[in-house]
């Protein structure tokens, strides 16, 4: 055979199987845009049914309800705990015991069940700490905070009565992550700003990042 003609034929070969992959890609794309968009009219939908559902009770719970990544904020520290406890205060207790069987009544719809990954609750703290720490030592102190604060509202909203039977589905959905002064909330010039972070919230993680992580892998 011709060595003109047994290039040709390589140059075939390599352009069909450059074709192929730019198909196999567009096709990936085509699905990542699909589940993307799925997930935006979700998301959607979610914060108008839970800012229909909480807007009363928001500005007395000093709580915040934020669409971009449907988080739900509570975020009035003399509320919440007392300085370097992790025992729910009695305030707090009510809100959650008001608050959760609803959350949970609207993420356990049929409509929304089956597009959530995972229901988590977040502690975070400042970065201060008692004592003249280190900011080492406060890192570590917080941590071990606002790990003991999250078990301590999983424990009991887990207890609330009215979601009793939701126990099943629960347990495979909610997580507890303390966060320590990781993810600080700043002032307008760029101070953190400490009373505000100090937070609990509650966060919904879409099935659309473990499909998307997925479709990435297969085009690997």
């Amino acid at each position: 055979m011709p060595l003109s003609d047994l290039m040709t034929g390589l140059m075939v070969m390599f352009l069909l199987i450059a074709v192929c992959y730019m198909i196999r890609v567009e096709g990936d794309a085509g699905r990542i845009k699909t589940v993307a968009v799925t997930y935006s009219e979700t998301r959607d939908a979610l914060y108008e049914e839970l800012r229909k559902e909480f807007s009363a009770d928001l500005p007395k719970w000093h709580a915040q309800l934020i669409k971009a990544d449907l988080t739900l904020r509570f975020s009035e520290p003399d509320i919440l705990f007392s300085p370097g406890s992790s025992e729910l205060k009695p305030a707090f207790k009510d809100i959650l015991g008001d608050f959760f069987p609803r959350y949970v009544r609207i993420l356990r719809s049929p409509k929304y069940r089956d597009a959530i990954s995972e229901i988590r609750i977040e502690g975070h703290t400042s970065s201060d700490w008692t004592g003249g720490a280190s900011p080492d030592d406060a890192y570590l102190h917080n941590m071990e905070l606002s790990q003991a604060r999250t078990r301590s509202t999983l424990l009991y909203v887990l207890m609330v009565p009215q979601v009793r039977g939701d126990l099943d589905w629960l347990r495979r959905l909610v997580t507890a992550n303390g966060l320590s002064s990781s993810r600080l909330i700043l002032d307008a010039s760029g101070k953190e700003d400490a009373a505000r972070s100090r937070r609990v919230e509650f966060k919904i993680r879409s099935d659309a990042e473990t499909r998307i992580e997925k479709i990435l892998e297969v085009t690997r």
